[in-house]
């Protein structure tokens, strides 16, 4: 027979933490850090809180505005460019304002990059965290510093973080597979293979189409986005 249970007074038990957004959120991130966004759920946030799922829906309303919680803690740790200043003229020369929404741009898509659930959560998301504010603010301070009109900034700045998002979500979930060198190898097989008197336009740039490394490609890629961005206005 096992013995009896000694029930413990209210008054000995350890008082619960507070509930808040922000234990909340931190919550989330910890696990997901740990075990990936798949094992931040609701039910799984209330056990580690000792409460009830319902309970933490007065903090957020559903799943998506928790994603949108937690790249906004992340973005807490992404670096701002000096110039990109609230009036949209950088303390330094105006050359710079590719360079730095290049940088910006390629330290967004890395810190998705370590978390390819969430990136490919972002990419279905309105995020409208503080820290997100700030980014597209960065971003339409270095557009208008390159002299971009406002409504072909305003425009950029939506395709720049779409293409910065995807990308992340795309090559992380790439890196996830399990068999990702593999469709790699068989790729550029066909590619070799593929004969110039079928696929001429192939053969012309046959050993182009693997050259480069994965940094070139990301900053040529935004580099050629903004390039786009600057110079293609937006319809009457």
């Amino acid at each position: 027979m096992s013995p009896r249970r000694v029930p413990v007074s209210r008054r000995d038990r350890p008082a619960k933490a507070l509930l808040s957004r922000e234990g909340l959120v931190a919550t989330a991130l910890r696990i997901m850090h740990d075990e990936g966004l798949e094992r931040v759920t609701m039910r799984r946030l209330a056990s580690e809180l000792d409460t009830g799922p319902a309970s933490l829906y007065v903090y957020v309303r559903n799943t998506a505005e928790l994603h949108g919680a937690l790249l906004d803690e992340l973005l807490l740790g992404l670096e701002l460019p000096a110039e990109a200043v609230a009036a949209g003229r950088p303390k330094g020369s105006v050359e710079r304002w590719r360079e730095g929404l290049v940088e910006l741009l390629c330290g967004y898509t890395a810190l998705l990059l370590g978390h390819p659930s969430l990136a490919r959560s972002v990419l279905t998301l309105r995020p409208s965290g503080p820290n997100y504010l700030r980014l597209i603010e960065a971003l339409l301070g270095l557009l208008r510093a390159g002299g971009v009109p406002e409504r072909q900034a305003a425009w950029g700045v939506d395709l720049l973080l779409q293409h910065a998002t995807a990308t992340a979500a795309e090559q992380g979930t790439r890196d996830e597979s399990v068999d990702a060198d593999g469709e790699i190898h068989t790729q550029a097989m066909a590619i070799r293979e593929a004969t110039g008197d079928e696929y001429p336009n192939i053969g012309l740039v046959r050993d182009e189409l693997f050259s480069g490394t994965g940094e070139q490609r990301l900053r040529w890629m935004f580099a050629a986005l903004i390039e786009g961005v600057a110079t293609t206005a937006t319809p009457a």
